[in-house]
């Protein structure tokens, strides 16, 4: 194995435990940053601000209604996957064509917030967001939870996976 081949394999290692790790946390409502997970640096900081800067930006491109800014977030790739109460949608055109599809307006858009995220860097090029999100919308307030599995290209973070999970409405009364 490659000594290239063999970075890629550890990290992905460290990042399906972060994963678990971090699962299992969020499981028992823990919501402090785990330093054990990784250390600090510059870098890293700044790598979690360019994250957070995506989430902010498909946030506001959300809350204006404009579905193909808020995708400027994932990766586009056959190989994006999103995954969620309907099943695994997989390749960036599908994901954009199923948001297309369940939020055909502005008003079944509603606004989207995003609450306790939590960034980790496992390695130089792979990051877990996790956090919950709510929709306000006039009839509902749906919400849930998500965990995002980000990736470092030439051309910044993207989203490669998405798994979004929304509460059903007596588990979302019971979590306030």
């Amino acid at each position: 194995m490659t000594r290239s081949r063999a970075n890629k394999a550890a990290c992905s290692t460290l990042l399906l435990l972060g994963i678990f790790s971090l699962r299992y946390r969020f499981a028992a409502s823990e919501t402090r940053a785990d330093s054990a997970i990784s250390q600090t640096t510059a870098s890293d900081s700044h790598d979690e601000s360019e994250i957070r800067q995506i989430l902010n930006d498909q946030t506001a491109a959300w809350n204006r209604g404009d579905i193909d800014a808020f995708m400027n977030g994932y990766w586009k790739s056959k190989d994006t996957l999103f995954v969620g109460a309907k099943g695994v949608t997989r390749g960036w055109e599908p994901v954009l064509e199923r948001y297309h599809h369940n939020y055909p307006d502005q008003k079944a858009m509603g606004h989207l917030t995003f609450s306790n995220l939590e960034i980790h860097k496992f390695c130089a090029d792979a990051a877990l967001a996790v956090g919950n999100f709510r929709l306000d919308r006039e009839r509902d307030h749906p919400e849930g939870v998500f965990t995002l599995d980000f990736r470092g290209f030439p051309e910044g973070w993207r989203i490669v996976a998405d798994h979004t999970t929304a509460f059903s409405s007596q588990e979302a009364g019971a979590t306030h």
